[in-house]
């Protein structure tokens, strides 16, 4: 068995290709959940998604957005892009309050069961007049992980609206499986490097529209994309990926992944502290 690598390691389009995953959705099977309803775990395993769940008054939002106001000028400053801030939680200790924030973790675990991890945090900035967008793609397409029980918090920083370029769903596509995708090009101004063609063909489009300070909740297999951002209107949000302790992650992956509750098989999740910087030390 090779070693694995000390930190994370972005998998090529061809390393994924090699890798035994079991990428099918698996649904929740909670019973008694203490802040979603019946319906709404319903709709989750039957649509792929969950939306407009506030978890951050508008009040409560005001310092995690002072704080990714102030990271992405300084990041911006040194010329790298918007979309570049990547395991956030292994570098703000502010990001890492965020993962682990019991308002949000209470329903994560409405729908992945009482053992959590929290493995991923990634900010997607569209900033006003961004031509960029985000192709059709599964995020699950992307992760050396498996089996395949995770799930994406999206969290609004800002408002996001039809207007300034909220993500879109195809409801019910997760239902397909692992889908077919080809590489994006520069040409296409895709953000990603993947794009679903016909993805209308999966399902119903919708909008995921959110107020600054809710969430929304997605299957990692929930085909979902977002247009450029024509507007004079930021677009700011913060993903949170959780999945159950008993998935595995390669390539590094598993290092970051911090245990929320439960247990941790033979210590695989690396359980990573808080980060010493919070939001004054960026």
């Amino acid at each position: 068995m090779s070693a694995q690598p000390k930190f994370k390691v972005v998998p090529t389009l061809a390393q994924l290709a090699t890798m035994d995953r079991d990428l099918t959705f698996h649904p929740s099977t909670v019973q008694n959940p203490k802040c979603l309803t019946p319906e709404q775990i319903a709709h989750y395993n039957r649509e792929g998604y969950i939306k407009g769940l506030r978890v951050l008054s508008t009040e409560e939002i005001a310092a995690p957005r002072a704080f990714f106001d102030a990271i992405l000028a300084r990041v911006i400053s040194q010329g790298a892009s918007s979309y570049s801030i990547l395991s956030a939680h292994m570098k703000y200790g502010a990001v890492w309050d965020l993962i682990t924030h019991p308002r949000i973790t209470a329903l994560v675990q409405d729908l992945l069961g009482d053992e959590v991890v929290g493995w991923g945090a990634q900010v997607f900035c569209k900033l006003p007049g961004d031509g960029k967008i985000i192709a059709w793609h599964q995020d699950a397409s992307y992760w050396p992980l498996t089996p395949s029980k995770t799930l994406t918090v999206w969290l609004a920083i800002d408002d996001a609206d039809a207007e300034n370029a909220c993500m879109r769903f195809v409801a019910g596509s997760h239902h397909h499986g692992h889908l077919t995708f080809r590489p994006s090009d520069a040409s296409e101004q895709n953000v990603l490097n993947q794009t679903v063609e016909n993805a209308e063909q999966y399902g119903t489009v919708v909008d995921d529209e959110l107020k600054a300070g809710q969430i929304s909740i997605h299957s990692d297999l929930l085909l979902h994309s977002s247009k450029a951002n024509h507007s004079q209107r930021r677009r700011c949000g913060l993903t949170l990926r959780y999945c159950t302790p008993d998935v595995r992650g390669t390539m590094g992956w598993n290092k970051e992944g911090i245990l929320i509750s439960g247990t941790n098989p033979e210590g695989h999740w690396g359980n990573p502290p808080r980060p010493v910087r919070d939001y004054e030390g960026i």
